[in-house]
């Protein structure tokens, strides 16, 4: 996997962020999800290279990057502080304006990058969210049954921390494996790195404190927006049997965040990138590559 990228480790206001970089043209930044690492992008890097310069960082809290203390208020783990990461890691290789792949909780990062950073994001793609707010804001029994994880992390430290750590691998596996078609579709190579990561006790609480902080911080940022919207164009693509479709009108409530949405579905379910990366590409590609000046 990653053929022909180099490792890096970059410091962001005493951060250390891990990346993979690879390829060649423009930047693109491709911004994983949960409980996963850069590692997701294994199958689709390989055909973007050849077009854009790939940079595969883990988030903070996840895989090789660091783990920083959290605060009371969860501020280390909001997205704001995670986008300024990548702001950051972008600015150190070089890249003032960058476009943006990103997926479930990067795909988080990414809205509040374009809302935060609006003059550094050109274009970005979201796969299978809809905004934090509105999905707490739209809550339902059945809504609350299939997102079981989403109310069971952000309880107080160490429930959750303690009940995964005693079976780290079941837990992956029952989260990658439980929604749509993605425990068929995952290799067995990325499970084991997600696997590897979730047997740190330092990462399962990073990660917890990723969701406290979107059920709190994250929801007072997106509050004092005082009704702000993202600029620039976002495609957002979700999995026709995944939860998304299911419990949301995605693309209306991108187009309440967002001023240039267009979108629609994939046949699969949540893990798009890893389950139809040939449909993901194709339907990325023209969208990705659109205004390109360099």
């Amino acid at each position: 996997m990653f053929e022909g990228f180099s490792k890096q480790t970059i410091t962001v206001d005493g951060v250390e962020i891990f990346c993979r970089v690879g390829g060649e043209g423009p930047p693109l930044l491709l911004l994983h999800g949960y409980p996963q690492t850069h590692v997701m992008w294994h199958k689709v890097v390989p055909e973007l290279s050849k077009q854009f310069t790939c940079v595969c960082p883990d988030l903070r809290g996840y895989g090789a990057s660091a783990k920083p203390p959290t605060t009371a208020d969860h501020a280390p783990y909001s997205k704001r502080a995670m986008a300024a990461d990548m702001i950051g890691v972008m600015k150190a290789l070089g890249f003032d304006t960058f476009r943006v792949l990103s997926h479930d909780r990067g795909a988080r990062v990414a809205h509040r990058m374009a809302l935060d950073w609006p003059e550094q994001v050109e274009r970005m793609v979201i796969l299978d969210i809809a905004p934090t707010r509105e999905m707490y804001a739209g809550t339902t029994d059945s809504f609350a049954r299939t997102y079981w994880h989403w109310f069971f992390l952000i309880q107080p430290a160490p429930l959750p921390e303690d009940a995964i750590l005693a079976d780290p691998e079941a837990f992956v596996r029952r989260k990658c494996g439980s929604w749509g078609s993605g425990g068929e579709a995952l290799t067995e190579v990325a499970l084991q790195a997600y696997i590897e990561g979730f047997s740190d006790p330092a990462t399962i609480h990073a990660a917890c404190e990723d969701y406290r902080a979107a059920a709190t911080i994250d929801i007072e940022h997106d509050n004092a927006d005082g009704g702000k919207k993202v600029t620039c164009p976002i495609q957002v693509l979700w999995g026709s049997k995944g939860a998304i479709e299911a419990h949301f009108d995605c693309l209306a409530l991108w187009r309440q965040r967002a001023e240039n949405v267009i979108g629609g579905t994939i046949p699969c379910g949540h893990y798009i990138a890893e389950e139809r990366p040939e449909d993901l590409l194709q339907t990325t590609m023209p969208f990705l590559s659109s205004n390109l000046t360099s």
